[in-house]
C-alpha cells in the first residue's frame, strides 16, 4: 500500500468511496467520536482511580501462589479467590463512564468465579467448579495489571491502540 500512495495509483480503481459529507461517513465520525470519548472518560476515572486499582491488584498478586497451589491440593481456600474477583467486578463497573457497562463476554467470564463456595460435592467435581474461578481470577487480573499500565503510560485515549488498552476497551465494549 505504501507503494501505491507514493506512486498516485488507485490500489482500488472503480471502487465508489463516499465522501466525509455523506451521511453514513457523518454517523460514522460522530459514533467514532462517542466512543472515542467514553474511553477518554474511562481513561480519567482509571487515573483517579489508581490507587484503588493498585490495591487490588496488588491483593491479587499477593493471594495468587497460595491460591494456584490450593487449587493443585484441591483445598477449599481456592474459593478465597471469589471474593477477590467479586471486589474487581465491583471496581470495574464503578469505573465504567455513564451509559457504559461492562461487557457480557467479561460478566460470564466473572460469573464463573463470583460468589462461589465450597460444598460436599466440589472436591469430586474440583475440575468444573474451580477452573472457571481460575479464569475469572485471571482475567480480572489481567484488566487490573491493564489499567495500571494505562494510567502510567497514556495521557489520553489514543486512536492507535496498544493491545492492553484495546483489551480494556473490550471490557467496556468501547472497541
Amino acid at each position: 500500500m505504501a507503494i501505491l500512495a507514493r506512486t498516485n495509483m488507485d490500489p482500488f480503481p472503480g471502487l465508489k468511496r463516499p465522501h466525509s459529507d455523506h451521511p453514513a461517513m457523518k454517523e460514522l465520525e460522530r459514533l467514532f467520536q462517542e466512543k472515542h470519548s467514553k474511553a477518554n472518560r474511562l481513561l480519567a476515572n482509571i487515573k483517579d482511580q489508581v490507587e484503588r486499582i493498585r490495591s487490588v491488584y496488588d491483593h491479587f498478586e499477593r493471594e495468587e501462589p497460595d491460591l494456584v497451589y490450593r487449587y493443585y491440593h484441591q483445598s477449599y481456600k481456592v474459593f478465597i479467590m471469589a471474593a477477590l474477583i467479586e471486589n474487581a467486578d465491583k471496581l470495574f463497573k464503578e469505573l465504567a463512564p455513564e451509559g457504559v457497562v461492562v461487557s457480557d463476554t467479561y460478566s460470564e467470564i466473572a460469573a464463573g468465579g463470583i460468589g462461589k463456595k465450597f460444598h460436599d460435592e466440589t472436591n469430586a467435581n474440583w475440575q468444573t467448579e474451580t477452573l472457571p474461578m481460575m479464569l475469572a481470577f485471571w482475567n480480572a487480573k489481567y484488566f487490573l495489571a491493564q489499567m495500571l499500565i494505562a494510567a502510567d503510560t497514556l495521557d489520553e485515549a489514543p486512536q492507535m491502540l496498544p493491545s492492553g488498552w484495546a483489551a480494556v476497551l473490550y471490557l467496556y465494549d468501547l472497541r
